[in-house]
């Protein structure tokens, strides 16, 4: 049939609302060019199967390149394996085979797999609409899951439809995939409930012919609408007719009425089939029944012909998983874990991949099964890079498979609670290693149990706890020398908290010192880490980006930090270097940390629209690898150039949202953070002496936030305290401004703040004046207006009021420049109290729809993408991620109403150029 055809299936009857509702969202993807998603959802039996393959029939009549596959019960722990049957399969795949496997080998970097298979898809859907179909999403791997929750919203834009089915039970995985895709594109709920009788009916005449009776079609009435099972149920009718036996009602007719019928054979075959999963290999299952493969042919040409398996010429299929629970429930519970733990064997020791049999393992291991526990730690080493949450699901289990007797049981621990850091899961990692080191562990393992807690009490901000669980750690002794090296580099890192920062410099050199020594790699990476910190933490810039050039070079995954050190010292040449090299690079694993570097980079040349891009997208990639670094950081500048731009409203919800993340990660850095931005809020809304109260419990927080929370802004912290009348306050801050250019003579922001502070202090017009010249040499648009205006205020207090328009219109247009409407209109007010209101330097407010509501980032993007350019080629020329490109096109289609880049380009056509 084709898409506009009559409904002649089967399985298809009563489903004509359901398929009209599909046929809609086809038609509507490929008429507007942009991308949807729709969930068939209902028990199983119901026909979710039947109607995917429908709409994926109708989709490819339609010019859709389509990927049908199928995701399965006991086969989703190999990473991707579900989406790869989606896009891997047929004559014409959507991603071929042999990129799949480039990608692959890069498959430890969740995030940029996503990406490439996104840039792969787009380009694909250039050509032609396509659809992308996942039956049973229930199943997914955690990759492939991860995947489906990133790529609708990334290829939003592109015409690519998303089909899912799911049951309601577990409905986890298709809810995930429905949540992170509403309301950024249009998604559909096509819930299947039961038939009616008059569709029940339909499906018993095509069926068995018009003669159906009416004992039959009450008969019909057990199986509650589901279609499967009345098919079932008419099979089973059939073969007791053939048999001459009686017919009982309900489900056994259908299912175990059939069973019934085969030879003993051929069930125990189909029972060590159903062990395997409802996708199993002959030769597997003829090993798992202990007969020789010749021996089995019968057996199987039986099930062939009863219709409770398919033969796809590579594996045997039951033909339902309703069929192959049917057969697995017979099967006694011991017998069926004995099985499994034989199937795991069987697999291993048959050239499978170890992740084959890891299902198997979880339901047939029993407790102090130590081989099973090496099979599972070998998994968890596996899966680690890319899904570390299924490797710390994987190693809690082995742990729980082991005896507190058991000396394995400490190894075994230390690496669930390596897992369970790396999956964010900080708190049962902590819990964990607490529990073993209540057990009273030998010396050595007392060390690594400490010394691998390490990460998750750093993670959960507890420097104090970290310090003194590895200074005991080293008091007791009986660590390896690698072991010792980690312990002292740790102990450095939880320093660089503290106020003594000579002695945690020599804690840092000290350790980094060992480490060199033994050259051991990871206490090597933790010792530069700490020495990173400390230096930050010191406010010495340039020795700050020394170690975190060396700790790059050691691990690219540290070259965010790299980046965001090079800014600091007001490089922004080697950050833009350096991001065009990690847009290329596969092994810069934390992508989140890479946009927050990037959003940093943005800030500091004043793109203001781009760097509020690149830190909500950061925000949403560390929501989805679940761990949460510089949310509260984020959200404190969002609030900022929120206000810069003019929107209070804005402003005061990223400052909510910073107080709720605070709330979760409640360290001293972002404590004086949400203090600082508190203090700027209430200075807007005209509280001086609350904006003064909040300044001072900011310096209040601790030493190390005197040099990284204001380097920038100290400023604004300055003007507060003066309004405020609190000298002693603008004094101290002055001081710190000072200090920081000192020991940062080389930068020119560092020693242009330095005399702007001191000129702000004083009221002084030439120290203002050495600052603005002195900034001449910073890159820093926003650094350079704040101190021009500030000159512009003190020339006019002096009565030099022809200087002052000149450095107050220079403010204002700079101002204007980068986007910050509200500064550039607080500078266009001083200069109409000076009598120059014709020096128009604050921009109009921008509309909310149309071409002239985008910012200048957001026409920059769009006049890309309508020149035909993919996200991947408009981050290159614009040196921004392609989620920052993705999140700016996502504000040019809704701004000018438009659905795809074909309408995108047809508007941008009809515009002038420039």
């Amino acid at each position: 049939m084709d898409g506009s055809g009559s409904l002649t299936r089967s399985g298809l009857r009563g489903r004509e609302a359901e398929i009209e509702k599909l046929q809609a969202l086809i038609d509507s993807v490929a008429r507007t060019g942009s991308g949807a998603l729709a969930l068939i959802r209902g028990e199983p039996g119901i026909g979710k199967t039947t109607l995917l393959a429908e709409a994926v029939t109708r989709a490819r009549a339609a010019g859709f390149s389509a990927g049908l596959g199928k995701a399965d019960e006991l086969h989703h722990i190999v990473p991707l394996s579900s989406l790869a049957t989606c896009i891997l399969q047929g004559d014409q795949p959507l991603v071929p085979g042999e990129a799949l496997v480039d990608l692959a080998r890069h498959h430890d970097q969740r995030i940029w797999l996503v990406e490439r298979l996104a840039e792969a898809i787009e380009a694909r859907a250039a050509d032609a609409p396509v659809l992308i179909a996942l039956d049973d999403v229930q199943w997914a791997d955690p990759l492939s899951r991860f995947a489906l929750k990133q790529l609708p919203a990334l290829l939003r834009t592109s015409p690519v439809l998303w089909m899912l089915t799911g049951r309601p039970e577990p409905a986890e995985p298709a809810s995930e995939v429905v949540a992170a895709a509403t309301g950024n594109l249009p998604t559909v709920d096509v819930p299947l409930g039961p038939l009616s009788s008059e569709a029940i009916g339909q499906l018993a005449d095509d069926e068995m012919g018009a003669a159906v009776d009416g004992q039959v079609r009450d008969l019909l009435d057990g199986a509650g609408g589901n279609p499967f099972l009345a098919v079932e149920m008419l099979a089973g009718l059939r073969t007791a007719e053939a048999s001459g036996e009686l017919v009982p009602p309900g489900l056994v007719v259908g299912v175990r009425g059939r069973l019934k019928s085969l030879q003993p054979g051929t069930l125990r075959f189909l029972q060590m089939g159903a062990v395997l999963g409802r996708r199993f290999g002959f030769h597997d299952a003829a090993g798992l029944h202990g007969r020789p493969s010749d021996t089995l042919i019968a057996a199987l040409e039986e099930a062939v012909r009863a219709g409770l398996l398919d033969d796809d010429g590579d594996h045997l299929v039951f033909r339902h998983d309703l069929l192959r629970q049917a057969v697995y429930v017979d099967i006694p519970p011991s017998a069926r874990r004995a099985l499994h733990r034989d199937a795991a064997h069987r697999l291993v020791s048959g050239g499978h991949q170890l992740l084959d049999a890891v299902p198997h393992i979880l339901k047939g291991a029993l407790p102090g099964d130590e081989e099973a526990v090496a099979l599972l730690r070998r998994a968890a080493d596996d899966v680690l890079p890319v899904t570390p949450g299924l490797a710390a699901d994987l190693m809690t289990r082995a742990l729980e498979l082991l005896p507190s007797a058991r000396p394995l049981r400490f190894a075994v621990g230390e690496k669930a609670i390596i897992c369970l850091t790396r999956a964010g899961r900080n708190r049962e990692a902590l819990a964990i290693g607490d529990r073993l080191l209540a057990d009273r562990p030998p010396l050595e393992e007392f060390s690594r149990l400490q010394a691998a807690l390490g990460g998750a009490l750093w993670n959960m901000d507890l420097a104090e706890e970290l310090r003194r669980r590895a200074e005991t750690a080293l008091a007791i002794g009986g660590a390896t020398p690698e072991i010792e090296a980690k312990l002292a580099a740790l102990r450095a890192l939880a320093l660089s908290r503290d106020r003594d920062l000579v002695v945690a410099r020599e804690a840092g050199e000290t350790a980094l010192r060992a480490a060199t020594a033994i050259g051991d790699r990871e206490a090597h990476i933790l010792a530069l880490s700490a020495l990173g910190e400390i230096a930050q933490n010191a406010g010495e810039n340039a020795l700050a980006l020394e170690r975190f050039t060396a700790l790059s070079a050691v691990d690219s995954a540290f070259l965010p930090e790299e980046i965001v050190a090079h800014v600091h010292v007001d490089d922004f040449g080697s950050g833009e270097r350096l991001l065009l090299r990690a847009a290329d690079n596969a092994g810069v694993t934390r992508q989140a940390m890479l946009l927050w570097a990037q959003g940093q980079y943005d800030l500091g040349l004043g793109r203001l629209d781009d760097a509020e891009a690149d830190f909500l997208t950061m925000e949403r990639l560390e929501d989805d690898v679940r761990v949460p670094v510089q949310q509260v950081n984020a959200r404190v500048i969002r609030s900022r150039i929120a206000l810069l731009r003019g929107d209070r409203e804005a402003a005061r919800q990223h400052l909510a949202a910073a107080r709720e993340r605070l709330a979760v990660k409640p360290n001293p850095g972002n404590t004086a953070a949400v203090r600082f931005l508190e203090a700027v809020h209430a200075e807007a809304d005209g509280d001086v002496h609350l904006a003064v109260d909040k300044i001072r419990q900011v310096q209040q927080q601790g030493a190390f936030t005197r040099w990284r929370l204001l380097r920038d802004w100290i400023d604004s912290a300055i003007r507060m305290a003066l309004r405020g009348a609190d000298h002693e306050l603008a004094e101290d801050l002055a001081a710190q401004a000072k200090a920081h250019g000192e020991r940062n003579p080389a930068v020119p922001t560092a020693t242009g703040i330095a005399a702007q502070a001191l000129g702000l202090l004083k009221n002084d017009p030439a120290m203002l004046e050495r600052s603005v010249a002195l900034l001449r040499a910073s890159p820093r648009p926003l650094v350079r207006a704040a101190a021009y205006a500030d000159l512009g205020q003190a020339l006019l207090g002096a009565g030099r009021k022809a200087q002052a328009v000149a450095a107050l219109t220079h403010a204002g247009s700079t101002f204007a420049e980068s986007g910050a409407d509200a500064a550039a209109a607080r500078v266009q007010r001083d200069l109409e109290r000076a009598g120059a209101g014709g020096h128009r330097a604050a921009a109009t407010r921008l509309p909310v729809q149309g071409w002239e509501a985008l910012t200048a980032s957001e026409k920059r993007v769009a006049r890309l993408v309508a020149e035909g350019h993919t996200n991947r080629s408009a981050a290159d020329l614009l040196v921004v991620s392609p989620h920052t490109v993705n999140t700016h096109l996502t504000s040019v289609f809704r701004k000018l109403s438009v659905n795809s880049r074909v309408q995108l380009a047809n508007l941008v056509r009809t515009l002038p150029q420039g």
